[in-house]
């Protein structure tokens, strides 16, 4: 039969090694997948992407476009300085698919208000974002936003 001490020192290692299990598992379940997967760099380019544009920084996020889109529809200074002109007041995804081809389509809400009237507005907007085997990334292909749609 067991004593007191020893039955408190046998439940203190116990615990301990219960502790130290229950430690273990939790920081190997924060622990990524080695090298990540294509799903896991979609999402992380989408952070990045909608962090962007929720910031004011479109230049940042003209770089997360399609080189290919990019080089075709080139913006100017006069194009990225008509963005200074509008505060992002909220983006929002509200929905997304994935096509036939692989590529995958978010619907996305995105609150404007002008600097300088300080009017807000909706805009809806649609990315389409396509996987590169070259560079094992994600591209953005519907350039960005046109804030200045008309209704």
């Amino acid at each position: 039969m067991q004593t007191s001490e020893e039955w408190r020192a046998s439940m203190a290692r116990l615990w301990m090694r219960c502790l130290l299990l229950c430690c273990l598992i939790l920081s190997l379940s924060g622990c990524p997948e080695e090298g990540g997967g294509k799903g896991t760099v979609l999402e992380q380019n989408q952070r990045d992407y909608s962090a962007a544009i929720r910031w004011g920084n479109f230049e940042g996020a003209w770089n997360l476009v399609d080189p290919k889109v990019r080089e075709e529809h080139p913006l100017t200074d006069i194009d990225f300085s008509r963005y200074k002109q509008v505060q992002i007041s909220g983006y929002r995804e509200l929905g997304s698919s994935v096509l036939g081809n692989g590529d995958v389509l978010r619907e996305i809400e995105i609150g404007v208000v002008n600097k300088y009237t300080m009017v807000e507005r909706t805009v809806r907007y649609r990315e389409q974002w396509h996987y590169d085997e070259a560079h094992k990334t994600w591209w953005q292909m519907s350039s960005l936003p046109d804030l200045w749609q008309q209704d």
